[in-house]
């Protein structure tokens, strides 16, 4: 298996959009390489029939804990594969912000929220360096196979760190490297190790973490 990569990189392209306000994206941060953007063209594949067994997806929400009234922003939400599953969890009250850089990946959210009669979940349109979320707001940040793509790390990082609410969490789920059995590309899975030597530069704390999913590391910050 693998995340769909097409000629080209959805980091350049938006990046040349964004050249005035920030640097140039990062091609490695501290020793890591950075993986393509999976493009929009394939989003098929983050609703696989088969994803539900690889990666026990309900596992992987019930360790979440979310509770109703909560805000939770999916980052990298994609089509909305966990954004949907969310959004009943937290309801009443609550809401999922879910963020992608690509609007074509938030017009299908769109679309299958609508087909889903689900109407708690808030696109945004984020930018390679700005989730574009409020200040102090989230209780819980969810970065699902996603983080080892950000080519502005730093940027996104202190951006994520400013959203949080007093306690709130980011979440991060990334294929398991330690693992040569993970059918998943290297370049699309993290350490923990290298997790945590980018994130705690950046200000997080690890404070949990849960390690029964077939395939990837759930980190609690």
């Amino acid at each position: 298996l693998c995340a769909f990569e097409p000629p080209g990189t959805v980091a350049n392209a938006v990046a040349k959009k964004e050249s005035i306000e920030q640097p140039p994206p990062r091609t490695h941060y501290l020793g890591r390489k950075i993986a393509i953007t999976m493009h929009y063209t394939g989003a098929p594949w983050l609703v696989r029939e088969s994803r539900e067994r690889e990666e026990d997806c309900n596992a992987l929400l019930k360790a979440l804990k979310l509770k109703p009234g909560q805000t939770v922003c999916d980052l990298g939400c994609g089509n909305g594969f966990y954004a949907l599953r969310i959004a009943p969890l937290v309801a009443p009250g609550g809401k999922v912000l879910g963020v992608d850089i690509q609007p074509e990946m938030l017009r299908l959210l769109r679309e299958r929220a609508k087909v889903a009669n689900i109407d708690n979940i808030v696109p945004v349109l984020g930018t390679l360096s700005d989730p574009k979320l409020p200040t102090g707001k989230v209780d819980l940040m969810l970065c699902i196979d996603a983080y080892h793509e950000f080519s502005h790390p730093v940027y996104m990082l202190r951006a994520i760190r400013k959203s949080l609410a007093p306690g709130g969490r980011l979440v991060l789920a990334e294929f398991r490297e330690e693992d040569p059995k993970v059918p998943i590309k290297p370049l699309h899975k993290m350490s923990k190790k290298q997790v945590l030597k980018e994130l705690v530069p950046n200000g997080f704390r690890l404070v949990e973490q849960y390690d029964g999913l077939p395939w990837q590391h759930l980190m609690f910050f």
